[in-house]
């Protein structure tokens, strides 16, 4: 490697790409087209940036698989920061072995947090978590050590730990800084305002306010019965009862439990629950079908009682009860969720990420594009969506990912 290749790949280490590109901008062979690639990804031209590795790829001989494994993990790296989750993920496991095998662990480790990170996007936390205890964090530069704490920083928000994503988070900060690379510190500073940023809302007494992260961690682990807007279910204390897939039972416990400690009127119920104009004979006795229902369901937390004009919700053991709801009530916040990242995203990334078809997913953008909380861009297989961030907004409780006791 010749002495401005040295030059321009200690540039790009830390965070040079204009110090770099001055090095080796007109050269045309393979190391140097890498590290142009390499360079305009850190630019922000990513489709630029792509079309160099690709071509650096090719141009390695056969004997060369350790630099081709270097372009093929590059190239997942701008894969999924435009959100492209389609792009071959066994591609990156093969260079991942190649890597390891050629004895490059800095890099190997790289590719395997670009794999983690993808399962943490598509909200499969498990593995996510798995994958990331194979790691050992003390053995890593500052660079990959900062990446390492933003993911485990993630998942920490995605299951509500607010107290675990600051401790990572601060971690990841002092990494970054010791790795002195503007964009990962700008990186971290965005992650952190998830912590500070409303996450929920809370509906109590006819009142409602806004919930940050740490709040809803506190408010999930009390004696309080909380009616979860955010991933259908009822808690106490860790306890859950899933009603995501028993929504009629899910809405009528939320119109109890939003009234408490008042009673809601047959007719109200019979309207939202079901959707009916008016409260007939046969509504009145569907109605009393599903509070015997619903009443089983909740039998350990909470009791279902007829009063003279409807019925009331009665906690068993909790002092309070209160609704825990979306920030975002949109019947398609999953979506806005993750376009709330200021990225531009495929329909089918969205499909994949919210385990949704992709008709659904389309459905849904023409819906949010019609009321112009949405954008496209491009045309055909290249059409993008996105939206801006909402201001001050952490979309935590909208993304599809399990809470603590799911």
């Amino acid at each position: 490697m010749d002495s401005l290749i040295t030059a321009a790949a200690r540039a790009l280490a830390v965070g040079d790409p204009i110090g770099a590109l001055k090095r080796i901008a007109l050269r045309e062979d393979p190391p140097a087209l890498a590290l142009r690639g390499t360079a305009m990804a850190q630019l922000g031209d990513l489709g630029r940036a792509r079309a160099l590795l690709r071509r650096a790829a090719r141009a390695y001989g056969p004997r060369e698989a350790l630099s081709r494994a270097r372009c093929t993990v590059a190239e997942a790296e701008i894969a999924l920061a435009v959100r492209d989750l389609s792009w071959p993920s066994k591609a990156l496991s093969a260079a991942r072995v190649t890597l390891e095998e050629h004895g490059d662990h800095v890099n190997a480790t790289h590719a395997r947090h670009l794999e983690i990170r993808r399962l943490l996007l598509i909200g499969r936390l498990d593995e996510a978590e798995r994958a990331l205890g194979q790691l050992d964090p003390d053995a890593l530069p500052p660079a990959l050590r900062a990446a390492h704490e933003l993911v485990i920083a993630g998942i920490a928000v995605r299951r509500v730990l607010a107290k675990s994503a600051r401790s990572a988070l601060a971690r990841a900060a002092r990494a970054a800084h010791q790795a002195r690379i503007p964009a990962l510190l700008a990186e971290v500073e965005t992650a952190s305002l998830a912590l500070t940023a409303p996450a929920a809302r809370l509906i109590a007494r006819g009142t409602e306010r806004d919930l940050r992260l740490e709040e809803v961690e506190a408010l999930l682990s009390s004696r309080t019965l909380v009616i979860d807007a955010c991933r259908f279910s009822v808690r106490e204390a860790g306890t859950a009862i899933e009603l995501a897939r028993r929504p009629v039972l899910f809405t009528l416990a939320r119109l109890l439990a939003e009234a408490w400690p008042a009673d809601v009127p047959r007719e109200t119920l019979v309207a939202r629950a079901f959707r009916a104009n008016r409260a007939d004979e046969t509504y009145r006795v569907r109605l009393r079908v599903e509070v015997g229902r619903l009443r089983r369901a909740l039998q350990t937390l909470a009791d279902v009682v007829a009063t003279r004009r409807g019925f009331a919700i009665l906690p068993r053991r909790a002092r309070e009860i209160v609704v825990l709801a979306r920030p975002v009530e949109d019947a398609h916040a999953p979506v806005l969720a993750l376009l709330a990242d200021g990225e531009s995203w495929s329909s089918s990334a969205l499909a994949l990420a919210l385990g949704a078809s992709a008709r659904t997913v389309q459905r849904a953008l023409e819906s949010l594009a019609a009321t112009g909380k949405v954008q496209a861009l491009g045309r055909g297989r290249a059409r993008r969506w996105m939206t801006p961030p909402f201001p001050g907004l952490t979309t935590t409780l909208l993304l599809p990912a399990p809470l603590p006791g799911d």
